[in-house]
Protein backbone atom coordinates (compact mmCIF):
# COMPACT_ATOMS: atom_id res chain seq x y z
CA UNK A 1 0.00 0.00 0.00
CA UNK A 2 1.82 2.90 -1.12
CA UNK A 3 0.01 6.02 0.84
CA UNK A 4 0.60 9.34 0.94
CA UNK A 5 0.64 11.76 3.49
CA UNK A 6 -1.33 15.38 4.22
CA UNK A 7 -0.99 17.48 6.86
CA UNK A 8 -3.73 20.23 7.08
CA UNK A 9 -1.76 23.06 5.40
CA UNK A 10 -1.30 20.69 2.61
CA UNK A 11 -4.28 19.27 2.25
CA UNK A 12 -5.95 23.12 2.41
CA UNK A 13 -3.29 24.12 -0.37
CA UNK A 14 -3.96 21.09 -2.76
CA UNK A 15 -8.45 21.40 -2.69
CA UNK A 16 -7.30 24.87 -4.12
CA UNK A 17 -4.85 24.18 -6.73
CA UNK A 18 -7.56 21.29 -7.58
CA UNK A 19 -10.66 24.32 -8.08
CA UNK A 20 -8.30 25.45 -10.94
CA UNK A 21 -8.35 21.91 -12.49
CA UNK A 22 -11.60 20.30 -11.43
CA UNK A 23 -14.83 21.16 -10.40
CA UNK A 24 -14.65 19.99 -7.05
CA UNK A 25 -17.75 19.38 -5.16
CA UNK A 26 -17.23 17.96 -1.34
CA UNK A 27 -19.99 17.63 1.60
CA UNK A 28 -20.88 21.20 3.14
CA UNK A 29 -22.80 22.11 6.07
CA UNK A 30 -26.79 22.49 4.35
CA UNK A 31 -28.97 23.77 7.69
CA UNK A 32 -28.52 20.99 10.08
CA UNK A 33 -27.36 18.70 7.78
CA UNK A 34 -24.22 17.92 5.35
CA UNK A 35 -24.65 17.49 1.36
CA UNK A 36 -22.21 17.45 -1.61
CA UNK A 37 -21.98 20.86 -2.96
CA UNK A 38 -19.66 22.44 -5.39
CA UNK A 39 -16.72 24.08 -3.14
CA UNK A 40 -16.08 28.01 -3.26
CA UNK A 41 -12.90 29.53 -3.08
CA UNK A 42 -11.21 29.34 0.47
CA UNK A 43 -14.09 26.53 0.95
CA UNK A 44 -12.65 22.84 2.09
CA UNK A 45 -14.96 20.14 2.41
CA UNK A 46 -16.34 18.79 5.68
CA UNK A 47 -14.82 15.69 7.05
CA UNK A 48 -15.99 15.10 10.19
CA UNK A 49 -19.28 13.26 9.54
CA UNK A 50 -21.03 10.26 9.34
CA UNK A 51 -22.40 10.49 5.60
CA UNK A 52 -24.82 13.04 4.25
CA UNK A 53 -28.31 13.03 3.99
CA UNK A 54 -28.52 12.62 0.09
CA UNK A 55 -26.01 10.60 -1.57
CA UNK A 56 -23.71 12.26 -4.07
CA UNK A 57 -25.20 10.44 -7.43
CA UNK A 58 -26.36 13.63 -8.49
CA UNK A 59 -23.26 14.80 -9.97
CA UNK A 60 -23.17 12.42 -12.15
CA UNK A 61 -26.80 11.89 -12.39
CA UNK A 62 -28.87 14.99 -11.58
CA UNK A 63 -32.38 15.26 -10.06
CA UNK A 64 -33.61 17.79 -12.78
CA UNK A 65 -31.55 17.91 -16.40
CA UNK A 66 -32.53 19.85 -19.39
CA UNK A 67 -31.81 17.41 -22.01
CA UNK A 68 -33.09 19.72 -25.13
CA UNK A 69 -34.88 23.13 -25.94
CA UNK A 70 -37.47 23.83 -28.49
CA UNK A 71 -39.40 26.44 -29.83
CA UNK A 72 -43.93 26.67 -31.29
CA UNK A 73 -43.48 30.13 -33.22
CA UNK A 74 -44.48 29.05 -36.17
CA UNK A 75 -42.39 31.97 -38.17
CA UNK A 76 -39.27 30.49 -37.11
CA UNK A 77 -37.02 27.60 -39.31
CA UNK A 78 -35.89 25.81 -35.81
CA UNK A 79 -40.45 25.49 -34.83
CA UNK A 80 -40.67 21.89 -33.56
CA UNK A 81 -36.84 21.09 -34.06
CA UNK A 82 -35.22 19.96 -30.44
CA UNK A 83 -31.69 21.28 -29.85
CA UNK A 84 -29.63 19.50 -27.24
CA UNK A 85 -28.54 21.32 -24.42
CA UNK A 86 -25.18 22.02 -24.43
CA UNK A 87 -23.25 20.02 -21.25
CA UNK A 88 -20.92 21.09 -18.59
CA UNK A 89 -18.17 18.50 -19.26
CA UNK A 90 -15.39 20.09 -17.21
CA UNK A 91 -13.55 17.44 -15.29
CA UNK A 92 -14.87 17.21 -11.48
CA UNK A 93 -14.08 15.95 -8.32
CA UNK A 94 -16.01 14.54 -5.07
CA UNK A 95 -14.00 14.65 -2.26
CA UNK A 96 -14.84 12.65 0.76
CA UNK A 97 -17.78 10.23 -0.88
CA UNK A 98 -18.15 7.10 1.61
CA UNK A 99 -16.72 3.90 0.03
CA UNK A 100 -20.65 2.97 0.58
CA UNK A 101 -21.62 5.58 -2.19
CA UNK A 102 -18.81 4.79 -4.49
CA UNK A 103 -19.50 1.39 -5.01
CA UNK A 104 -23.04 2.39 -5.58
CA UNK A 105 -21.53 4.33 -9.25
CA UNK A 106 -20.45 0.49 -9.93
CA UNK A 107 -24.18 -0.90 -9.40
CA UNK A 108 -25.71 2.03 -11.29
CA UNK A 109 -23.51 1.97 -13.91
CA UNK A 110 -25.04 -1.86 -14.94
CA UNK A 111 -27.93 0.04 -16.26
CA UNK A 112 -26.96 3.19 -17.45
CA UNK A 113 -23.78 1.89 -19.55
CA UNK A 114 -24.32 -2.00 -20.90
CA UNK A 115 -23.82 -3.85 -24.11
CA UNK A 116 -27.96 -2.67 -24.72
CA UNK A 117 -28.50 0.82 -24.15
CA UNK A 118 -25.69 3.47 -23.25
CA UNK A 119 -26.97 6.26 -21.71
CA UNK A 120 -24.53 9.63 -22.78
CA UNK A 121 -25.75 11.70 -20.52
CA UNK A 122 -24.45 9.84 -17.36
CA UNK A 123 -21.78 7.96 -19.14
CA UNK A 124 -20.15 11.34 -19.68
CA UNK A 125 -20.22 12.91 -16.49
CA UNK A 126 -19.56 9.50 -14.84
CA UNK A 127 -16.08 9.37 -16.78
CA UNK A 128 -15.44 13.24 -15.98
CA UNK A 129 -15.98 12.44 -12.77
CA UNK A 130 -12.68 11.52 -10.26
CA UNK A 131 -14.32 10.05 -6.52
CA UNK A 132 -12.11 10.67 -3.89
CA UNK A 133 -13.23 8.09 -1.04
CA UNK A 134 -13.23 8.85 2.68
CA UNK A 135 -13.04 5.52 4.82
CA UNK A 136 -15.44 5.57 7.64
CA UNK A 137 -13.68 5.73 11.16
CA UNK A 138 -17.39 4.94 12.33
CA UNK A 139 -20.34 3.82 10.66
CA UNK A 140 -23.35 4.68 11.11
CA UNK A 141 -25.88 2.35 13.39
CA UNK A 142 -27.97 1.47 10.72
CA UNK A 143 -24.76 0.77 7.79
CA UNK A 144 -24.92 -3.12 6.70
CA UNK A 145 -21.74 -2.27 4.00
CA UNK A 146 -20.32 -5.21 5.16
CA UNK A 147 -23.15 -7.68 4.25
CA UNK A 148 -23.73 -5.55 0.97
CA UNK A 149 -20.14 -6.33 -1.21
CA UNK A 150 -18.16 -3.58 0.66
CA UNK A 151 -17.01 -2.15 3.76
CA UNK A 152 -15.69 1.17 5.52
CA UNK A 153 -12.49 1.12 3.65
CA UNK A 154 -13.94 -0.62 0.49
CA UNK A 155 -12.03 0.29 -3.01
CA UNK A 156 -14.10 -0.80 -5.57
CA UNK A 157 -15.51 2.09 -7.66
CA UNK A 158 -12.86 4.63 -5.67
CA UNK A 159 -9.86 6.17 -7.70
CA UNK A 160 -8.12 7.69 -4.40
CA UNK A 161 -9.24 6.70 -0.34
CA UNK A 162 -8.76 9.35 2.07
CA UNK A 163 -7.73 8.17 5.61
CA UNK A 164 -8.05 10.13 8.57
CA UNK A 165 -5.82 9.55 11.30
CA UNK A 166 -6.26 12.46 14.43
CA UNK A 167 -5.17 15.42 11.85
CA UNK A 168 -3.73 13.80 9.58
CA UNK A 169 -5.15 12.11 6.18
CA UNK A 170 -3.19 9.85 3.96
CA UNK A 171 -4.17 9.12 0.58
CA UNK A 172 -3.77 6.21 -1.37
CA UNK A 173 -3.69 6.18 -5.28
CA UNK A 174 -6.23 3.36 -6.50
CA UNK A 175 -6.71 4.16 -10.29
CA UNK A 176 -4.74 6.69 -12.90
CA UNK A 177 -7.34 9.71 -12.55
CA UNK A 178 -6.74 9.02 -8.98
CA UNK A 179 -2.93 9.13 -9.48
CA UNK A 180 -3.35 12.28 -11.84
CA UNK A 181 -6.05 13.70 -9.17
CA UNK A 182 -2.72 13.35 -6.47
CA UNK A 183 -0.41 15.05 -8.84
CA UNK A 184 -2.75 18.00 -9.60
CA UNK A 185 -3.44 19.08 -5.83
CA UNK A 186 0.66 18.70 -5.56
CA UNK A 187 0.81 15.97 -2.60
CA UNK A 188 3.63 14.18 -3.01
CA UNK A 189 4.73 13.51 1.02
CA UNK A 190 5.93 9.88 1.27
CA UNK A 191 3.81 8.25 4.61
CA UNK A 192 6.22 6.21 7.14
CA UNK A 193 6.83 2.93 6.33
CA UNK A 194 4.45 1.44 9.37
CA UNK A 195 1.56 3.82 8.21
CA UNK A 196 0.17 0.97 6.54
CA UNK A 197 0.32 -1.23 9.61
CA UNK A 198 -1.68 1.77 11.02
CA UNK A 199 -4.68 1.93 8.72
CA UNK A 200 -5.05 -2.10 8.51
CA UNK A 201 -5.73 -2.00 12.26
CA UNK A 202 -8.35 1.34 11.62
CA UNK A 203 -9.87 -0.47 9.01
CA UNK A 204 -10.20 -3.42 11.40
CA UNK A 205 -11.41 -1.61 14.31
CA UNK A 206 -14.13 0.15 12.13
CA UNK A 207 -15.50 -3.06 10.31
CA UNK A 208 -15.87 -4.18 14.16
CA UNK A 209 -18.56 -1.20 14.61
CA UNK A 210 -21.03 -2.65 12.35
CA UNK A 211 -23.77 -4.37 13.93
CA UNK A 212 -26.06 -4.31 11.32
CA UNK A 213 -26.16 -7.57 8.95
CA UNK A 214 -28.73 -9.01 5.79
CA UNK A 215 -28.92 -12.58 4.79
CA UNK A 216 -28.99 -12.40 1.09
CA UNK A 217 -27.14 -16.12 0.15
CA UNK A 218 -30.40 -17.71 -0.92
CA UNK A 219 -32.17 -14.98 -2.59
CA UNK A 220 -30.88 -16.33 -5.58
CA UNK A 221 -32.20 -19.70 -5.31
CA UNK A 222 -36.04 -18.32 -4.14
CA UNK A 223 -38.27 -18.91 -7.43
CA UNK A 224 -39.37 -14.95 -8.13
CA UNK A 225 -43.16 -15.75 -7.38
CA UNK A 226 -43.02 -17.66 -4.14
CA UNK A 227 -41.10 -14.14 -2.83
CA UNK A 228 -43.62 -12.27 -4.92
CA UNK A 229 -47.09 -14.20 -3.24
CA UNK A 230 -44.97 -14.13 0.32
CA UNK A 231 -48.02 -13.63 2.66
CA UNK A 232 -45.64 -11.01 4.80
CA UNK A 233 -45.92 -8.19 2.20
CA UNK A 234 -49.21 -6.25 3.38
CA UNK A 235 -48.36 -6.28 7.13
CA UNK A 236 -44.71 -5.04 6.39
CA UNK A 237 -45.73 -2.33 4.16
CA UNK A 238 -48.69 -1.12 5.97
CA UNK A 239 -47.59 2.17 7.23
CA UNK A 240 -45.89 2.95 3.96
CA UNK A 241 -46.84 6.70 2.76
CA UNK A 242 -45.72 6.58 -0.01
CA UNK A 243 -43.61 9.52 -0.04
CA UNK A 244 -40.72 8.62 -2.15
CA UNK A 245 -37.62 9.34 0.40
CA UNK A 246 -36.43 6.08 0.48
CA UNK A 247 -35.74 6.29 -3.63
CA UNK A 248 -34.10 9.41 -3.23
CA UNK A 249 -32.25 9.18 -0.59
CA UNK A 250 -30.78 5.86 -2.23
CA UNK A 251 -27.56 6.03 -4.50
CA UNK A 252 -28.62 3.01 -6.38
CA UNK A 253 -32.15 4.21 -7.21
CA UNK A 254 -32.01 5.25 -10.73
CA UNK A 255 -35.67 5.66 -12.23
CA UNK A 256 -36.28 8.67 -14.70
CA UNK A 257 -39.14 10.39 -16.38
CA UNK A 258 -38.63 12.79 -18.93
CA UNK A 259 -41.31 15.88 -19.43
CA UNK A 260 -41.67 18.69 -21.93
CA UNK A 261 -42.03 21.88 -20.29
CA UNK A 262 -43.62 24.99 -22.29
CA UNK A 263 -43.57 28.58 -21.28
CA UNK A 264 -45.54 30.52 -24.13
CA UNK A 265 -44.01 29.54 -27.45
CA UNK A 266 -40.54 27.79 -25.60
CA UNK A 267 -39.99 25.09 -23.76
CA UNK A 268 -37.64 22.40 -22.51
CA UNK A 269 -37.75 18.85 -22.39
CA UNK A 270 -36.31 17.90 -18.51
CA UNK A 271 -35.19 14.39 -17.44
CA UNK A 272 -36.27 13.81 -13.76
CA UNK A 273 -35.82 11.56 -10.73
CA UNK A 274 -38.80 9.60 -10.75
CA UNK A 275 -40.18 7.24 -7.70
CA UNK A 276 -41.55 3.98 -7.98
CA UNK A 277 -43.44 4.34 -4.78
CA UNK A 278 -45.91 7.05 -6.75
CA UNK A 279 -49.23 5.75 -7.96
CA UNK A 280 -48.71 7.96 -10.94
CA UNK A 281 -45.17 5.57 -12.00
CA UNK A 282 -47.14 3.06 -13.71
CA UNK A 283 -50.63 4.19 -14.50
CA UNK A 284 -50.85 3.85 -17.91
CA UNK A 285 -52.59 6.51 -20.44
CA UNK A 286 -56.07 4.43 -20.36
CA UNK A 287 -56.31 4.92 -16.44
CA UNK A 288 -55.21 1.57 -15.65
CA UNK A 289 -52.75 0.89 -12.73
CA UNK A 290 -51.05 -2.35 -12.53
CA UNK A 291 -49.67 -1.39 -9.27
CA UNK A 292 -52.94 0.16 -7.88
CA UNK A 293 -52.21 -1.03 -4.19
CA UNK A 294 -49.73 0.44 -1.87
CA UNK A 295 -48.14 -2.76 -1.05
CA UNK A 296 -47.75 -3.55 -4.77
CA UNK A 297 -45.60 -0.88 -5.20
CA UNK A 298 -43.48 -1.29 -1.75
CA UNK A 299 -43.20 -5.26 -3.09
CA UNK A 300 -41.95 -4.11 -6.21
CA UNK A 301 -39.30 -1.77 -5.06
CA UNK A 302 -37.82 -4.48 -2.39
CA UNK A 303 -38.36 -7.13 -5.41
CA UNK A 304 -36.00 -5.46 -7.87
CA UNK A 305 -33.25 -4.17 -5.40
CA UNK A 306 -33.58 -7.88 -3.85
CA UNK A 307 -34.18 -10.47 -6.67
CA UNK A 308 -34.86 -9.13 -9.76
CA UNK A 309 -31.45 -7.26 -9.77
CA UNK A 310 -29.69 -10.71 -8.43
CA UNK A 311 -30.97 -12.72 -10.79
CA UNK A 312 -29.94 -10.55 -13.82
CA UNK A 313 -26.56 -9.75 -12.93
CA UNK A 314 -25.91 -12.97 -10.48
CA UNK A 315 -23.28 -10.10 -8.47
CA UNK A 316 -25.23 -9.42 -5.30
CA UNK A 317 -27.78 -7.23 -4.15
CA UNK A 318 -28.57 -3.58 -5.62
CA UNK A 319 -27.87 -2.36 -2.07
CA UNK A 320 -24.76 -0.83 -0.71
CA UNK A 321 -25.94 -1.16 3.00
CA UNK A 322 -25.55 3.16 3.59
CA UNK A 323 -28.71 2.66 5.60
CA UNK A 324 -29.80 6.21 4.22
CA UNK A 325 -33.36 4.69 3.67
CA UNK A 326 -33.36 3.24 6.98
CA UNK A 327 -32.96 6.79 8.96
CA UNK A 328 -34.74 8.58 6.62
CA UNK A 329 -38.11 6.84 6.52
CA UNK A 330 -40.69 8.47 8.75
CA UNK A 331 -42.54 5.00 9.51
CA UNK A 332 -39.71 2.80 10.38
CA UNK A 333 -39.83 0.59 7.25
CA UNK A 334 -36.11 -1.01 7.27
CA UNK A 335 -34.82 -3.07 4.06
CA UNK A 336 -32.47 -5.12 6.23
CA UNK A 337 -35.62 -6.80 7.61
CA UNK A 338 -37.53 -7.17 4.45
CA UNK A 339 -33.69 -8.48 2.94
CA UNK A 340 -34.06 -11.04 6.00
CA UNK A 341 -37.37 -12.39 5.40
CA UNK A 342 -37.36 -12.81 1.60
CA UNK A 343 -33.91 -14.62 1.91
CA UNK A 344 -35.45 -17.02 4.66
CA UNK A 345 -38.97 -17.18 3.09
CA UNK A 346 -40.01 -21.05 3.06
CA UNK A 347 -43.91 -21.57 1.00
CA UNK A 348 -43.66 -24.81 2.25
CA UNK A 349 -43.81 -23.92 6.05
CA UNK A 350 -44.40 -20.34 5.32
CA UNK A 351 -41.45 -19.86 7.50
CA UNK A 352 -40.11 -16.33 7.45
CA UNK A 353 -38.22 -15.48 10.15
CA UNK A 354 -36.07 -12.87 10.64
CA UNK A 355 -32.72 -13.26 11.03
CA UNK A 356 -30.74 -10.77 13.72
CA UNK A 357 -30.16 -7.50 12.43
Amino acid sequence: MNLIQIDAQSWAKGIEKLKAVYRTFGPKKEKNDLEFKELQAGELPELHFQNTRMSPKALVYPQTQAMFTYSLDESREDCRILKEVKRDEKPQAAIGIRPCDALAFKLVQRNFDSREYQDVYWINAYEATTLVGLACDHPCSTCFCTSAGTGPFGEEGLDVLLIQQNDTLYAKAITQKGESLIQAAGWKSAAAKDAAGNMDALKTKAESEISAFVETDKLKQKKIMEIYEAPFWEAETFSCINCGTCTFVCPTCWCFDIQDETHGKSGVRMRNWDTCMSPLFTIHASGHNPREHKYERVRQRFMHKLKYYVDKYNDGIQCVGCGRCIRSCPVNIDIRKICNKMNSFDPQSCSCEVASS
